[in-house]
């Protein structure tokens, strides 16, 4: 199964195995352009032959970036350096996708600092200001903004992040988002500010939307599984098309990781609120992979640190399975 094709809505990805978006904090100059560093990156994967590339967390506003180095998508000069990414994708038979992000209280940029309330993540990074409700709106209009800009380069596909504990997953979570108005207080009112993103995102795109989770806390006060299978119901009604389960990062936490520890989660998720999901965290096997979706734990598995020791894993992943894949035919003699 890794190697058969999968379709959502009219894009076809070869296989099923996706690069997943991290981020290479390599914009130098700070204005959140593409450089030669993503271009020869993203391009080798697609080589490699990667089903489906997600490049990295793209900041949809300047002050929402990780760090200064991080991927832009708040400016219509950041077009024409996305659309050669994705050009040289779709060259190498690759789909390609584009995670639209904002750090909220996990940025460390110049400027305000947001989150949905004053609660710094721990004592080394700055206290940020509470999100009033038209910097609520500007935000909500910057994920827009920025999809229709994925529409212009071209993208496959649009991935919110909602996970990590960044600025979605602040307002998700009991332990980060204290708010006493409509965006605060129970679970559907924390949903909002997300209820709110995907609908803003819908108005530009068309095309397979994706949401990356962390669907647990791994704290007692915070979220957990339930709760992201009861997210994922509100989210498939709203037309998302597949939730990409990863987990952690709202709060310091000592999570115990192992091969596949996050599965579970894409598992339940898939089966209990009847969505389609992709499976992440420590998979590195062509064995592992398959026995996720052959035992319809996921519909798509997303590889990170593997793809980043070996480009091109889908050639070794086939060797391990016995099947034949097609090579570019200038690595045939080798291949």
């Amino acid at each position: 199964m890794l190697f058969s094709p999968y379709t959502i809505k009219n894009v076809t990805f070869k296989n099923r195995i996706v690069m997943s978006p991290m981020c290479m904090y390599s914009c130098m100059k700070g204005d959140g352009k593409v450089t030669d560093w993503h271009r020869v990156h993203y391009t080798s994967r697609a080589v490699g032959q990667v089903g489906l590339i997600i490049v990295e967390a793209s900041a949809v506003t300047p002050q929402g970036r990780i760090s200064v180095h991080d991927l832009g998508v708040w400016s219509d000069e950041h077009i024409e350096g996305l659309e050669e990414l994705v050009r040289l994708s779709h060259e190498h038979g690759a789909k390609i996708g584009i995670q639209l992000a904002h750090a909220g209280r996990k940025a460390t940029v110049d400027g305000p600092i947001i989150a949905p309330s004053a609660i710094p993540f721990n004592d080394k990074l700055e206290t940020p200001q509470a999100m009033t409700a038209e910097q609520i709106k500007e935000t909500i209009t910057a994920f827009q903004h920025a999809a229709r800009r994925a529409k212009a380069a071209g993208f496959d596909v649009v991935e919110i992040h909602a996970a990590h504990g960044y600025l979605i997953n602040e307002f998700l979570s009991p332990l980060s988002n204290k708010r006493n108005d409509t965006y605060g207080g129970d679970r559907d009112c924390r949903y909002r500010f997300l209820q709110e993103v995907i609908e803003a995102v819908k108005q530009e795109w068309e095309g397979p939307l994706f949401v990356r989770i962390s669907a647990s806390d791994y704290h007692p006060d915070g979220l957990d599984i339930e709760d992201y299978v009861y997210y994922a119901q509100k989210m498939k009604a709203q037309g998302v098309d597949l939730i990409d389960c990863s987990s952690g990062g709202v709060v310091p936490a000592k999570i115990n990781v192992y091969p596949g520890y996050q599965v579970p989660f894409a598992e339940r998720i898939k089966k209990e609120a009847g969505v389609a999901t992709g499976a992440v965290g420590l998979i590195t096997s062509a064995l592992q992979a398959e026995e996720i979706l052959q035992n319809e734990r996921a519909d798509l598995v997303f590889l990170a640190r593997e793809l980043l020791r070996d480009p091109y894993w889908p050639r070794r992943a086939a060797q391990e399975l016995n099947v034949d894949i097609e090579a570019p035919r200038q690595y045939e003699r080798g291949w």
